[in-house]
Parts: C-alpha cells; sequence; structure tokens
C-alpha cells in the first residue's frame, strides 16, 4: 500500500510476534502484514508485493535470518526501489525503504521492533511510533503496537488521510491470545481497531471464565 506507516515486533516477554499497520488505502490487512507463530514477521509497504512477504517468512521458517532471506529476494526484485519492506526474527531486525518510495519515507531499526513508513506527513511520524513503543514496555504486547500506530497518526501519519488498519498477532505458546483484526474502511480506522481489540479481549475472558479448561482444546 502506497502511503502506510507500522510497527513489526517481537515481544521480548513472551516471544510472541506482531504488526500493527495503518494506511489511507482499503484493506492493508489483506496485503501488507505476514507472520509465523515462533519464527518471524513481515510486512511490505509501498509498491506491496505479497509474495515477497510470503517468501519472507517461509524462508525464515526454514531456518533463513529474516533479513538475509529479504536482502536476497529484494536483489531478485527489479521494482525492489519501489519497495519498503520491515521484518524482525528471534535473533535479526531488517528495514529496506526504495529510493523511489514517495516522500516522506523512511524506518527505525529499534530493539526488537521496527518502525517504517511511506508517504508521511514527515519523519516525526516513525519517530512518534518508535518513541510511544518504547515507552508503552509494560502495556500488553497487542495494545503496545495499537497505541504506538495511533500514537504516529496523531504526528500527522499518512499525508493523504486515514482509511484502514490492521493487527496481527502470533503467539507459538499461546494460541488463544493471536489476533488477526482488520479495520478494511472507516474514516477512524485505528480508533476502530483498538475498539475491535478491546471487543475481543472481552470476549475471550468471558469464554475463559464460562468454559474453563476447554478452552485449551480450541483455538480462537
Amino acid at each position: 500500500m502506497i502511503g502506510t506507516f507500522s510497527i513489526v515486533a517481537r515481544d521480548p516477554k513472551t516471544g510472541d510476534f506482531g504488526i500493527a499497520i495503518t494506511t489511507a488505502a482499503p484493506a492493508v490487512g489483506a496485503l501488507a502484514p505476514h507472520a509465523i507463530p515462533g519464527v518471524a514477521a513481515v510486512t511490505t509497504q509501498s509498491f506491496v508485493s505479497v509474495e515477497l512477504g510470503r517468501k519472507a517468512v517461509r524462508l525464515a521458517e526454514l531456518g533463513v535470518r529474516i533479513d538475509i532471506a529479504l536482502e536476497a529476494l529484494l536483489k531478485q526484485d527489479e521494482h525492489r526501489e519501489y519497495r519498503q519492506v520491515a521484518g524482525i526474527d528471534n535473533t535479526s531486525s531488517y528495514a529496506f525503504t526504495g529510493k523511489n518510495c514517495v516522500e516522506w519515507a523512511g524506518h527505525i531499526v529499534g530493539d526488537s521492533f521496527v518502525v517504517a513508513g511511506n508517504m508521511l506527513a514527515g519523519k516525526e511520524v516513525v519517530e512518534a511510533v518508535a518513541s510511544a513503543y518504547r515507552e508503552l514496555e509494560d502495556v500488553e504486547f497487542p495494545l503496545r503496537l495499537l497505541r504506538a500506530i495511533k500514537s504516529g497518526e496523531e504526528a500527522g501519519g499518512d499525508k493523504r488521510g486515514k482509511q484502514s488498519a490492521a493487527l496481527l498477532v502470533v503467539s507459538k505458546h499461546n494460541p488463544r491470545w493471536e489476533h488477526n483484526l482488520r479495520v478494511d474502511d472507516h474514516p477512524n480506522p485505528v480508533d476502530e481497531l483498538i475498539r475491535i481489540y478491546e471487543v475481543t479481549k472481552k470476549t475471550i475472558r468471558e469464554f475463559e471464565e464460562k468454559y474453563g479448561d476447554l478452552m485449551k482444546i480450541i483455538r480462537l
């Protein structure tokens, strides 16, 4: 998606991987984020390559470090200078912003997270996402991602506006807390995504209280 910003992260407490992303185009969650529990998470932005994202996490599943996987795939991509990608696995982080991505475009590679964006109001957007994520270390991982993206939106976000947002969280150890939530077309997609996350969390809690040990045999 052209005009997108995201955060890709690994929770150091649980090893869960997560992506929060938003853009001024519909259905970003259907194209950009990719993740495999316990392995890696990747997002592809600007001129999106779904195939690149899928291949990257599959290579990581085979034991290839995500930075090596993404670099190799980009070298084979004749349109790489139009791409923006970010990825993280258990040992490495990676980001690439092609020189033909629409300004403002750039990324920040932090400790266990990567923030990337293009067609933004300015670099303050990715800086706000990174700063908020660092400051929210005591907040539950999915909400930490969402609040970080909200901070980027408040700093100016996609300079065209806003339309869709998505949250993808995968967990090797607690699949009941995985999330694949999407807001495909909404005037305030990040706010709506946070609302849906809170509803989902409340529903899971109610199911656990009602069904107890039976929750161990299902995957929401």
